[in-house]
């Protein structure tokens, strides 16, 4: 998994929506407008992931990310963990929801992401020699 620093992601999740004509009491928002949320992301770190691991409490969860130098199989050495997110289950709910969004959008324009490897491999995707056509 890899974090993204595209600026359209994230103005996605946080785009207001379009404002009624009567404008709510001064200090009031109304429930249809969301506020435009400024994003600096200048000091942000981008890394490569294919682990990911959830634990977590009543109160918070838990995302330990690494990267698996054996994706096939089961693991002889330990996955080293790089990035640890600690959240609250509202914000993780919030990313949950713009995960599905743009993971919806990358199917509908690549097609279906197969999660098991085995049927990657069955399938012949995994199979063509490199540099082969």
């Amino acid at each position: 998994m890899a974090e993204s620093s595209s600026n359209s992601e994230k103005e996605t999740s946080e785009t207001p929506t379009p404002t009624p004509k009567a404008s709510p009491p001064a200090g009031q928002q109304s429930p249809q407008q969301r506020p435009q949320i400024q994003i600096d992301d200048s000091k942000v770190l981008s890394a490569y992931s294919n682990f990911c691991r959830v634990t977590g409490s009543p109160e918070e969860l838990i995302i330990d990310f690494g990267l698996n130098p054996q994706p096939f199989g089961v693991p002889t050495e330990p996955i080293p963990v790089t990035h640890r997110i600690i959240t609250n289950f509202y914000t993780a709910k919030r990313m949950l929801h713009a995960l599905t969004l743009s993971i919806q959008r990358h199917e509908a324009t690549f097609g279906v992401l197969e999660t098991d490897v085995q049927k990657r491999v069955q399938s012949g995707v995994m199979t063509r020699p490199v540099g082969g056509s």
